[in-house]
């Protein structure tokens, strides 16, 4: 135990690595989601109840995406934050909202998904949508719920470093770090194991039952393959680093130095723009739910291959001229 002030950790590297990530997470997540809502409501009745959850994850996701732009100002700009501190906690806010919404709609889905292969003459005409957008209002404000003692912790720094915390400053790290662990807890963990048990038990019927339709087995499948790339690429790594995080700021203060800071922090900035992607891999949910959207885009590839073409092939018949013009 060394007992000396402990060295400060480089923020260098949050610089170098979070704007290109979130200026490419902006791009394609902006991209994806507006085709995929596009899409969604071009079929919404073919979809069942299940589009519900599935639109409000993208709302999720548009309105964390809005808030990118300001954060790669920030990072830019080396953690000086510009916009004042009321939108700053609104940014901070907004991910929140983004991050617990799509764990809790991606849970609802789950459930549904569940409902629909282990009991289905038990749901069967039961489910309706007013039972989804009922559900759904229950998700939106349990996550506001959980996510409003944040803005409650400063945010800034109150010296004149102008930072935007993603969790909160120095002095109140050790209540924020038993506030996390809790949100970890109710807005991970146990939706986590709840969609761990739901499709733990869906697997177990489709490997014991040849009576279910193809189609469905193979949309269970893929939504199983998309929540496993969600969970072991972007809400595992997140929450047990952030809370690592917070633990050695927590034992630094107390001047309880360890070696093992400095590495935590940089896994820590990598969680943090893995998570993000969420908002670029969460359109993945549209392309299981019907089979006209593969379709769909599949043919929206093919023209704008097909335009491309024609455009190369275009200019390549008008180089010849321009040539010939030139040499005059």
């Amino acid at each position: 135990m060394n007992k000396s002030s402990c060295p400060r950790v480089s923020i260098y590297f949050e610089h170098r690595f979070l704007p290109p990530v979130f200026i490419s997470v902006f791009i394609i997540g902006l991209a994806a989601n507006g085709w995929g809502l596009k899409s969604l409501l071009r079929n919404w009745k073919k979809l069942g109840n299940i589009n519900v959850f599935v639109f409000n994850l993208g709302l999720t996701d548009v309105l964390y995406l809005l808030t990118l732009p300001f954060l790669v100002v920030y990072y830019f700009m080396k953690s000086q934050w510009i916009f004042g501190d009321t939108f700053c906690k609104i940014t901070r806010f907004c991910f929140n909202l983004n991050l617990y919404g799509s764990i809790g709609f991606l849970t609802c889905i789950s459930v549904y998904r569940y409902l629909a292969i282990v009991h289905p003459m038990r749901v069967k005409g039961r489910i309706t949508v007013t039972h989804s957008v009922t559900i759904s209002v229950m998700v939106w404000l349990l996550v506001s719920v959980q996510s409003l003692p944040d803005m409650f912790y400063p945010k800034t720094s109150p010296n004149s470093t102008g930072q935007c915390f993603g969790t909160t400053s120095k002095m109140h790290v050790e209540e924020y770090l038993k506030y996390s662990l809790g949100w970890t807890l109710t807005g991970f963990c146990i939706p986590f194991l709840i969609t761990l048990g739901c499709y733990g038990h869906v697997i177990v019927v489709l490997c014991h039952t040849n009576t279910i339709d193809k189609v469905l087995k193979q949309r269970s499948l893929r939504l199983l393959f998309i929540l496993i790339l969600l969970f072991s690429v972007c809400y595992i790594p997140y929450h047990v680093l952030k809370n690592l995080n917070l633990w050695s700021r927590v034992l630094s203060k107390q001047r309880m130095c360890r070696g093992w800071f400095s590495r935590v922090y940089v896994a820590r900035q990598i969680s943090r723009g893995l998570v993000c992607l969420n908002s670029a891999l969460n359109p993945l949910v549209y392309l299981h739910g019907h089979e006209d959207i593969p379709a769909q885009l599949r043919q929206q590839l093919q023209q704008a291959r097909r335009m491309f073409s024609h455009l190369f092939q275009s200019h390549s018949g008008r180089e010849p001229v321009a040539q010939s013009a030139g040499d005059v």
